[in-house]
């Protein structure tokens, strides 16, 4: 039974009480039978009690709700800091308004009340993060400079907020990269991405189901690194369906980037002015830059594709093309740089054998 239809209930039953009531009373003025007045208006009230009872109690409560759930803990804290000091602005000038002439004495305060609330709120919403850095260096021990400056970057990252994509969990490598702690702030994973990742583990297909249940692991390793702070959190957009539309409305709303492997998502966000943090455009500036004309030692595996090309892979799987490499197949050899090569998969070096190795 849910809370609704118990307050369509209770609304049912006081309107019904309300509407006989109503119903005798009009009765004495109209001169009518009170027993068929009762009836009516108490069924009329029994109606209308049902049917609108939700609107005014459950509805509103639950818009207040998913409106509050979208709003950020720091915005939130502002906003009543504003609300409070509104009201504090508006106490100290409902005294002199009162003594003005009638109306204007007893409509001002009730006016400066509602004006003083909704620009202290909009003010301290707006300047939160200065607020917030003020606050902070002005606490007992915290003064000079430097002092100032280590607050600002702290503030910043203790408020930021990072949203995960179904893909980058899948991926598994941002357990690896937030245990590094490159990744400041704390990583928000909304709820619907969790179902997705839950229905991606629960497929037919071995594969994707596979898939999925290393995401679960992943997932329930960063929960258990006490260095990688991870919040799961209720937070929906209503009237979206897809998850990447939802991620990106999400991040409009709470000013945050997200962390993703998605190349639709990656090139979407960006359109709508969404930053993107991706995983692997950070993996391939990671790898190792060599310049041509460098030496170094490489394990040809296998066969080129043109006539005496050999293959090896560096340790961060960047592919090196080696010349005449087929004759050191399954051997270390001595190779020169000669070519780097940036596509869009990655990164090939183009290397030729040193003369010692032929």
């Amino acid at each position: 039974m849910s809370i609704e239809f118990i307050f369509r209930i209770i609304g049912m039953i006081l309107l019904a009480v309300l509407g006989v009531f109503s119903g005798i009373s009009f009765s004495k003025v109209s001169g009518s039978s009170p027993e068929l007045n009762a009836v009516v208006f108490g069924l009329l009230g029994a109606l209308i009690g049902l049917l609108l009872t939700p609107f005014i109690t459950t509805r509103p409560v639950r818009a207040l709700r998913n409106i509050l759930g979208k709003i950020s803990t720091p915005t939130l804290v502002a906003g009543l800091l504003g609300l409070l000091a509104g009201l504090i602005f508006a106490a100290l000038l409902a005294f002199p308004l009162s003594l003005l002439p009638s109306p204007f004495g007893d409509l001002l305060p009730f006016i400066g009340v509602l004006l003083c609330s909704y620009f202290g709120i909009m003010v301290f919403v707006m300047r939160q993060q200065d607020i917030f850095t003020t606050l902070r260096t002005h606490l007992p021990g915290r003064g000079g400079e430097a002092n100032l400056n280590l607050e600002n970057i702290d503030a910043q990252a203790d408020t930021r907020t990072i949203l995960l994509d179904t893909s980058v969990i899948i991926d598994g490598r941002i357990a690896d990269v937030a245990r590094t702690g490159f990744l400041a702030g704390t990583l928000l994973i909304p709820r619907f991405v969790l179902n997705e990742l839950q229905y991606i583990a629960d497929s037919a297909d071995g594969l994707r189901r596979q898939r999925g249940r290393r995401g679960m692991e992943v997932l329930s390793q960063m929960q258990k690194e006490t260095t990688i702070p991870v919040r799961i959190s209720d937070i929906d957009v209503e009237g979206v369906r897809e998850v990447d539309d939802k991620l990106v409305i999400l991040a409009r709303q709470l000013r945050c980037p997200i962390l993703t492997n998605d190349y639709n998502l990656n090139r979407v966000a960006e359109l709508q002015g969404v930053a993107i943090l991706n995983v692997n455009e950070l993996a391939n500036a990671v790898k190792s830059v060599l310049l041509p004309g460098e030496s170094l030692i490489v394990n040809i595996i296998q066969e080129g594709r043109e006539a005496g090309q050999g293959v090896a892979y560096l340790d961060d799987g960047t592919m090196v093309v080696v010349e005449d490499g087929r004759a050191q197949l399954n051997t270390q050899a001595n190779v020169t740089v000669t070519k780097v090569l940036q596509t869009a998969a990655g990164r090939m070096i183009f290397a030729r054998l040193d003369v010692d190795s032929r």
